[in-house]
């Protein structure tokens, strides 16, 4: 949003539906990368038997997938895509090079469901609180500028509110964070999370 007199931040916000298949499917195929970011609640954690080399070649598959994922624009496909059958047009996968990923994903065609509806229940959270979103970041950077003396720098933020196990916020690309559901919803430990992201940004 840009301010009245200055510099432009900008803050999307979302529960992509996208975003969240490609973590309940590194879930469900038994990714571990990135190990930091904990796993989704309601779906099982698989651990599958698989030799090392052919773990490393899904991981590697699933982190430029992911990253395709998260941030299209900073991470373009390496070649032509080619949609995977089942997951409607939330997976596109380039035709070469992603023969793991695509074998191990093709029984968890029923991800999509899960996926979807964790969308549905945020955006049924951020319904008829217009507003309140804007005004968590705003009041974050309001705050930062006074600490600072001066204006926010001009910034771009996305915001992918996920229903993982531990409430946090962890960076999953340059531009982007993810969130708790939980903590997303709580405006005082909220705001104490999104500041200092705040801070390094502006």
């Amino acid at each position: 949003m840009p301010s009245a007199a200055g510099p432009e931040w900008v803050i999307r916000e979302d529960a992509n539906v996208a975003v969240i298949l490609a973590l309940a499917l590194r879930q469900l195929v038994g990714v571990r990368w990135p190990d930091e970011l904990p796993p989704l609640r309601g779906l099982p954690s698989n651990d599958i038997e698989r030799d090392e080399e052919e773990q490393s070649r899904l991981e590697r598959q699933w982190r430029e997938y992911w990253a395709m994922t998260v941030e299209p624009q900073a991470h373009p496909a390496s070649g032509p895509l080619d949609l995977v059958d089942g997951f409607e047009t939330y997976v596109a996968l380039p035709v070469d090079g992603f023969d793991d990923l695509r074998a191990a994903i093709a029984p968890h065609t029923s991800a999509v469901d899960f996926a979807r509806a964790a969308h549905e229940r945020h955006a049924g959270d951020a319904l008829g609180r217009s507003g309140v979103s804007y005004r968590a970041y705003a009041g974050a950077i309001a705050q930062h500028e006074r600490e600072v003396g001066r204006r926010a720098h001009a910034f771009e933020l996305n915001v992918q509110v996920l229903p993982l196990t531990q409430r946090g916020v962890w960076w999953i690309g340059s531009l982007t964070i993810a969130v708790t559901d939980g903590l997303r919803s709580d405006v005082v430990a909220f705001d104490a999370a999104i500041h200092p992201i705040i801070a390094e940004l502006a």
